[in-house]
């Protein structure tokens, strides 16, 4: 794992764009969670960390593609693939990612 940031520098709902390990992730702070997502559309491939934060997740910019904070899954279209959530630890106020761990 990998400290990223400080829980405190995350504005909640709000994307948090990030590199770990040279790939590209956006943080989502969701109150005392940290959400880790690949930052990229499955679709346009474009950066999912300029779009907005929804209940239903977080949704691309480009197209409008909305994605579960949670599995990575697409919940409406036209992406129809995942992208890749990685593990996320809080330890005293500090986040920590590992890419190499996927949770979906």
């Amino acid at each position: 794992m990998i400290r990223v940031c400080a829980l405190s520098e995350l504005d909640d709902r709000k994307p948090f764009a990030t590199e770990v390990d040279d790939v590209a992730v956006v943080l989502v702070r969701n109150g005392e969670r940290v959400h880790a997502l690949a930052d990229e559309c499955s679709h346009a491939a474009v950066s999912l960390s300029e779009g907005e934060v929804s209940r239903k997740g977080i949704e691309c910019w480009l197209h409008g593609s909305c994605f579960d904070l949670e599995t990575g899954k697409p919940n409406s279209l036209p992406a129809t693939e995942p992208v890749d959530v990685y593990a996320v630890d809080i330890r005293d106020g500090d986040v920590f990612v590992d890419v190499t761990v996927t949770t979906n």
